[in-house]
């Protein structure tokens, strides 16, 4: 288990990697961001979960299935993000502050969507 452990974690890591070198040291912003784009998280959350659950074929439908749903819901809160972060730096915003205001407004919205998925019975 924790060799399985030790693996998933050097993988994950090394896609973070590659996106960030493809952004800074390639000079390759534009790549970079459709590679960041892309869910791999999700992706590769999809593997693992598989990977885990492969003895409770049952489990792993309803956890797969849970976690599609999930990110499709918590995706719309966090779009605006990568507009206000933009918009927060070409106005002179410093980083720290920027990633902050963008972390707490981030949070905010995602607190709503859960009032909203509630509402229509989706409890996250």
């Amino acid at each position: 288990m924790i060799k399985f452990a030790i693996i998933k974690i050097l993988i994950s890591a090394v896609l973070i990697y590659i996106v960030n070198e493809i952004v800074i040291r390639h000079s390759k912003p534009l790549f970079g961001s459709m590679v960041a784009s892309l869910p791999l998280v999700s992706l590769i959350t999809f593997v693992w979960v598989w990977a885990g659950l492969r003895d409770n074929p049952e489990k792993q439908t309803e956890a797969l299935a849970a976690h599609s749903t999930g990110v499709f819901w918590f995706v719309l809160p966090s779009l605006p993000m990568f507009l206000i972060f933009p918009w927060l730096l070409k106005k002179g915003l410093s980083f720290w502050p920027n990633l902050a205001i963008c972390v707490v407004i981030t949070a905010l919205l995602y607190l709503g969507m859960t009032v909203i998925l509630k509402r229509f019975g989706l409890e996250m």
